[in-house]
C-alpha cells in the first residue's frame, strides 16, 4: 500500500506490516491501521514512529519503555491480553508514545497507556494501566535519556 505521508513522504507499506488497533489510540479512536516505521540501522531504544494508515498526516513517535525506565513492569488486565491472543513474551512488542512539546527539554512518555503489539498477528491495543498507576505517570521525562543516546 502506498501512502503519501507528511513526515516521510511517499512510502510503500506491505500489507503484512500493517498493525490493526480496533479501538484506536487515546485521542485518535477512529485511526485503526498503523505501520511501525524505524531506521533499521539505529539501535534498539531509538525513537520509532507509529504511522497512521488511515490519516497520512498522523505519525506518533514511540519508544520501548524499558529503554527509558528499565524497571517498567506494568500489570496488564487479562481482558487486554485476550484481545491480542495468542500473546507471549516472544511476540509482544511494548511501546509508549512520546510527547514532544515546543520546548523539547520537556519531552515525556506516557507510561500509563502503553501500546501492546502482537508482532505475529499484527493485532495491537493501547491499554490503561490500572495497578501501579501512581508509579506509571502520563508525563515521564525522557529528554536527558535521548540526549545521552544521541551523544554516544
Amino acid at each position: 500500500m502506498k501512502l503519501n505521508t507528511r513526515i516521510f513522504g511517499e512510502i510503500d507499506i506491505e500489507d503484512e506490516k500493517i498493525i490493526t488497533m480496533p479501538f484506536g489510540l487515546v485521542g485518535f479512536p477512529d485511526l485503526q491501521k498503523f505501520s511501525l516505521i524505524h531506521d533499521k540501522d539505529k539501535p534498539v531504544g531509538s525513537v520509532w514512529y507509529l504511522q497512521s494508515m488511515d490519516d497520512p498526516d498522523i505519525a506518533l513517535p514511540v519508544i520501548d519503555p524499558l529503554c527509558v525506565k528499565p524497571d517498567y513492569n506494568p500489570q496488564i488486565k487479562e481482558d487486554d491480553v485476550e484481545l491480542l491472543e495468542p500473546l507471549t513474551n516472544k511476540n509482544l512488542l511494548l511501546l509508549v508514545t512520546i510527547s514532544v512539546p515546543e520546548d523539547i527539554t520537556n519531552m515525556t512518555v506516557n507510561l500509563n497507556a502503553p501500546i501492546l503489539i502482537n508482532v505475529d498477528t499484527g493485532k495491537a491495543a493501547q491499554i490503561e494501566i490500572v495497578w501501579g498507576k501512581e508509579e506509571y505517570v502520563t508525563k515521564y521525562p525522557i529528554y536527558d535519556y535521548l540526549k545521552g543516546e544521541k551523544e554516544s
